[in-house]
């Protein structure tokens, strides 16, 4: 499925399988999900994507070929492909252990083609082995709702109170982990959507409520997962002092402005940037400990427009993931 420009549907396209290069390899996708920064893409929110363009970076797949000289995995072997797709390896980001900050990064269905397909290369630097006990469409969301959520709950630090903002694919995830590390979790929604505050409520967060409440104490931290500039000052209310909120979306609307009051008392907003190859294996292998309850809607690849619009709409419990035929 091809994107050819913003705003524009995506179309069903045949080409032949691509070659890999040295040091990629040539995976066949047995299921992609479907994420909220594939929306940015396609919606023009993030600027100057590759066009035509593959999107999808949430690619659970069999290796198919390896590119010449390649030997960390064998062919038949089941990975998984993230967002970030390379690094260059040498600017100071790179040599400092924090790859996701790559001045020259390039990004899976952003700047590289990506899992909308029945095939794909990927650089094997930036492939994942994938725990054993999850099913393709259930492995295919640990891959960026997952790992995404995962640097988030790091960033929040060691929160107790933990407030969750939008509860998509990546909130149903991190309520699980954070369930498991013992904190406490309060979920926020839309206005009104009482089947995600249920949904929260069966995932072991004690209080579910609008975005716009107060929860019914002071939260120690907050991540925000939903695109929405205004959650930011919603947050800061609902922290106490030396709270944490945590913008864990690669795209927000605009931050409204907001009295000193709320950010005084040592608060700190911070953000989150892609992710690490440790993010990765750190994640995948508590992945594999806890289990994890993943929520999808599978849909044949060729309804990947409705998939989008789906989520665009707000209308999708947990994640919905691509299934090629």
């Amino acid at each position: 499925m091809l994107l050819d420009a913003p705003g524009q549907p995506l179309r069903a396209a045949i080409t032949s399988s691509p070659d890999p290069g040295p040091g990629q390899v040539l995976v066949r996708v047995r299921a992609c999900g479907v994420c909220r920064t594939d929306l940015h893409v396609a919606d023009g929110e993030l600027p100057r994507p590759k066009l035509p363009l593959v999107l999808g970076h949430e690619i659970v797949a069999d290796v198919a070929g390896l590119g010449p000289g390649e030997a960390s995995f064998a062919p038949g072997e089941r990975v998984g492909v993230p967002w970030l797709a390379w690094t260059c390896g040498e600017c100071r980001y790179c040599r400092a252990g924090r790859e996701n900050l790559c001045d020259r990064a390039r990004f899976t269905g952003y700047q590289v083609d990506g899992g909308y397909a029945e095939y794909t290369v990927a650089d094997a630097r930036y492939c994942f082995r994938l725990p054993p006990a999850y099913a393709d469409a259930e492995a295919a969301p640990l891959l960026c709702a997952g790992l995404i959520g995962h640097r988030a709950l790091r960033a929040a630090g060691d929160s107790e109170r933990l407030g969750i903002y939008g509860f998509g694919a990546a909130a149903h995830i991190v309520a699980q982990v954070a369930r498991h590390e013992g904190r406490r979790v309060f979920a926020f929604t839309r206005e009104g959507d009482l089947a995600a505050q249920a949904f929260a409520r069966e995932l072991g967060a004690e209080w579910a409520g609008a975005s716009t409440d107060l929860p019914p104490e002071p939260l120690d931290g907050a991540i925000i997962f939903a695109p929405a500039g205004p959650l930011v000052p919603a947050a800061l209310r609902a922290v106490a002092k030396a709270g944490t909120v945590v913008c864990a979306g690669i795209h927000m609307s605009p931050i409204p402005s907001f009295p000193y009051e709320i950010l005084w008392e040592e608060r700190v907003v911070r953000s989150v940037a892609n992710l690490t190859r440790r993010d990765g294996e750190e994640f995948l292998r508590l992945a594999g400990e806890i289990p994890l309850r993943i929520a999808t809607e599978p849909l044949p690849l060729s309804n990947a427009n409705q998939a989008l619009d789906r989520l665009r709409q707000g209308k999708v419990r947990g994640a919905a993931v691509l299934v090629p035929a």
